[in-house]
């Protein structure tokens, strides 16, 4: 039997055997070996770990250059490494009570007066949810919507990290470890505490 398709594929064979070789990428007259620095508008960006002043620093505005103007990125760094870990606290003590009131909103909807005309017992729905004792806490918008609204700031923040670590400057760095870690000294006993209750 003769099928149309037989004879497409030979001839699609051919177009792709001859268009090939003419596909090939260009440079565009850019450079692409990574081996040294690259061309910014504000100087030269250096691909290895370094010391050397005159990094953006998140902003196009905020390039210090000078030792004081290192040591107060590095200062602000710091502090912004401290507010991550306090909202993360923060965020940690409220799901904590938030936890306390969805229980305490689940057990008032399971022990909802029944009028004395009927009889006194629980609605199917009600004595499913009280022999399973449900796992996942019922939606509450007040609680829900500021829990997303608090993990977007922090994950912000940590994305804010992640490219002030690939500015490769050892001392912004630092600052950022330093401030992370006395962060979690100072706040991780409430996190802690928190997810105990």
């Amino acid at each position: 039997m003769f099928s149309p398709f037989s004879s497409i594929f030979p001839l699609l064979a051919a177009l792709v055997v001859y268009i090939l070789p003419s596909v090939h990428a260009h440079s565009n007259g850019m450079d692409m070996s990574m081996d040294g620095s690259m061309d910014l508008a504000a100087g030269q960006m250096l691909t290895y770990l370094h010391f050397t002043p005159g990094d953006i620093v998140l902003f196009y505005g905020w390039v210090p250059s000078s030792k004081r103007a290192m040591a107060g990125a590095c200062i602000g760094l710091f502090l912004f490494a401290l507010v991550e870990r306090w909202i993360g606290a923060c965020r940690s003590v409220m799901e904590a009570h938030w936890r306390t009131r969805a229980q305490i909103i689940q057990a008032d909807r399971i022990n909802l007066p029944t009028s004395s005309d009927k009889k006194r017992a629980l609605p199917s729905g009600r004595i499913r949810d009280t022999i399973t004792l449900r796992n996942a806490p019922p939606f509450i918008p007040a609680h829900d919507i500021a829990r997303g609204i608090l993990h977007a700031a922090q994950v912000a923040i940590q994305f804010a990290f992640m490219l002030i670590v690939m500015s490769f400057q050892v001392s912004f760095i630092l600052s950022i470890i330093i401030g992370l870690s006395v962060g979690e000294t100072l706040f991780g006993r409430f996190a802690s505490h928190a997810s105990l209750h």
